[in-house]
């Protein structure tokens, strides 16, 4: 979807420094998709923390599960 949206200049191409994108609306979209991203984890691990959800892997399986010298 297109839209026009007004940023700063300096926002730009600090978003563009940061996604090492050169062109502008790759760099947003990229920043946007991380955005969300780090909401939903954000929001997920609330959750978590509050008791509201059911996940019931012990640091044992998780860490296994992350554990990237294994096969």
């Amino acid at each position: 979807m297109r839209i026009t949206v007004e940023i700063e200049d300096s926002k730009i191409k600090a978003i563009q420094k940061w996604t090492k994108e050169r062109k502008k609306s790759p760099a947003v979209a990229q920043a946007l998709d991380e955005f969300i991203e780090q909401r939903q984890r954000q929001e997920f691990l609330a959750k978590v923390m509050a008791g509201e959800t059911d996940y019931r892997t012990s640091n044992d399986e998780l860490e296994s599960l992350t554990d990237l010298s294994k096969p």
